[in-house]
Order: C-alpha cells, then sequence, then structure tokens
C-alpha cells in the first residue's frame, strides 16, 4: 500500500526531531569534559565540510557577496545567539527540560510575524500564544524552589531562534536554503573558536569523543535535511505538529542517558506549550482554509 505525502512528511518530520535531539543529547554527554566553545568549533567545523559537500553537489553554493545581505547577517546573527544560549543552558538542564522550553518557538515565531511582518493574528491565536508562555513559566519556575537560571539561557535561544526564523522569511529566494546552513555553520565554528579560550581553554580531545562530535554533526545534518524533506513532502499543517516528538525523545533520553525524571511541572508546562501551539496550527489551518482560492497562496515546487 503507497504511503501518502502526508505521512512520509509526518515520517520525515518524526526522523528530523529525533536527529536533532540524539545531537543534543551527545552534546550533553560531551560537555562535561570539553568546553561549550570547543564543542561548537569542533562540531562546527564538521558539519560545516558536510554542508559544504551537499551544496556543491546540488549547485546551490553563491558568491561571497551574496553575504552582506542584511536578512543574511541577522539569521546568521541569530543562530549563533541560539547556539550558544542552547549548549550553555543545555549542559546545566535536563535535556527534556530544555526541550519543553523549545517548543514555544512555533508560538514565539507566531508572535514575532504578527509584530514586525504584519501577519493578521486573531484573538484565539494570540490567546494561544500568551498560554503558551504561561506554560513556559510553570516549566521555568522563577523565583520558587527548582528554579534554574540556566532555564532562562532557552528562553533566550527562542528568542534568537525566532529572530533565526523570521529573517530566514525575508531572505531572497534567490539565495538557496543550502548555501544559508553553509555560511550559518562555518560562522558557529569561527564563534566557537573565539569562544575556547574564554571558556576554559582547549581540552585534550579522545578519539571516542572526536567519533561522538562527528556522530552529533552528522546527526544535525540529518535532522536539517529531513525537515526540508517534510516540508516539502507534506502539508504544513498536518507535518508541523509532529515536531513535538522531540520532547518524547528527549523525555525516553533523560531517563535511560542521564537518569532525569521530569516533574509534574514540568509535564503540566509542557502540556499547556503543546496545546497552545497545536491549537495555533488548528486556527492557521482554517483561517487558510476560508481565504477565496484566488488569494491562497501559491503552491511551490520542490
Amino acid at each position: 500500500m503507497a504511503i501518502s505525502p502526508n505521512m512520509r512528511g509526518a515520517l520525515f518530520m518524526s526522523l528530523s526531531m529525533a536527529g536533532f535531539t540524539f545531537n543534543d543529547a551527545i552534546i550533553k554527554v560531551l560537555a562535561g569534559d570539553l568546553n561549550i566553545g570547543q564543542l561548537m568549533f569542533l562540531r562546527g567545523v564538521i558539519a560545516s565540510v558536510l554542508i559544504f559537500l551537499l551544496a556543491r553537489h546540488r549547485r546551490a553554493l553563491r558568491p561571497v557577496r551574496y553575504l552582506v545581505d542584511k536578512w543574511v547577517a541577522l539569521r546568521v546573527l541569530g543562530e549563533l545567539g541560539g547556539t550558544l544560549t542552547f549548549l550553555v543552558g543545555l549542559a546545566r538542564i535536563p535535556i527534556a527540560e530544555a526541550s519543553a522550553i523549545l517548543q514555544a518557538l512555533p508560538l514565539a515565531v507566531t508572535m514575532g510575524a504578527a509584530l514586525f511582518l504584519g501577519e493578521p493574528v486573531g484573538w484565539r491565536r494570540w490567546a494561544a500564544i500568551l498560554a503558551g508562555f504561561a506554560g513556559i513559566l510553570i516549566i521555568v519556575r522563577p523565583g520558587f524552589e527548582g528554579f534554574s537560571p540556566y532555564a532562562l539561557m532557552i528562553v533566550g535561544t527562542v528568542i534568537f531562534a525566532t529572530v533565526r526564523d523570521i529573517s530566514t522569511r525575508k531572505v531572497h529566494p534567490s539565495i538557496p536554503s543550502l548555501f544559508l546552513s553553509t555560511v550559518t555553520a562555518v560562522a558557529v565554528a569561527l564563534a566557537g573558536f573565539v569562544l575556547i579560550w574564554p571558556m576554559g581553554g582547549w581540552q585534550p580531545v579522545s578519539v571516542p569523543e572526536l567519533g561522538l562530535i562527528s556522530l552529533a554533526a552528522l546527526l544535525l545534518l540529518i535532522g536539517y535535511q529531513f525537515i526540508i524533506m517534510s516540508l516539502r513532502e507534506g502539508e504544513i499543517s498536518f507535518v508541523a505538529p509532529f515536531r513535538y516528538t522531540s520532547l518524547l525523545w528527549a523525555l525516553l533520553l533523560g531517563m535511560l542517558v542521564f537518569g532525569e525524571y521530569p516533574d509534574v511541572y514540568m509535564l503540566a508546562g509542557s502540556a499547556i506549550v503543546i496545546g497552545s501551539g497545536l491549537y495555533t496550527l488548528y486556527r492557521e489551518r482554517i483561517k487558510s482554509t476560508d481565504k477565496p482560492a484566488s488569494h491562497a497562496p501559491p503552491r511551490h515546487s520542490p
């Protein structure tokens, strides 16, 4: 029996989230021995080589002058800030907690698109966004016992990633995604190199550690490729909810690898955030189906 495009897209999205989350788990393991700058540098170098080879194979490379585009530069800055804050936070808080906070990203992007791109957002979606942020407060618990300031680093990740995603929407269509990914990977590697010494200096890297870093870089590339395949294969409104499978992977890895068990606050907050995100996707789907055919956005071929 043939698998529908939507089901293939959902499978690809789930595989993408697994790639990202397993990459996070590897980095969290290595952060006990290597500083964040060194991890950013080593993983970034390997990822840069892999993405560059793929971009060259697909003829996606462009001249250096494309780098002067302000939206490309803002996207790179957003990725740099998001990578740094996420790795610093991930090293100090449970992986499931970090993943749960990141689930607010679609809500933050919706809010950013409304505030800065003028995209229409009705009161129902605004209510869902506010509910989602309330869920984040339940997870982070500022001012209460169990609060970790490093959880705020992941909140910072959401802000930086929102800047990245909003900027990506403004990048000219003539600039391929793989070119953006190549530039970003190189920038992350260079930033990591600069941060090595302020963060404690270079530490010896064993062969097994280098193997794990290489695997993390490969998983990162797999995550990016499968998410692109997912969005090209299925309808966004159908495949987008499968982003939340990353939290399931994070919960499983947290318990099996790190011995981290979620408390009731994290589970309750996660349920609110995910519920808000799913409702926002539902409302977006309703709004899109209400548009007259003449005003519907064009479908782009892969």
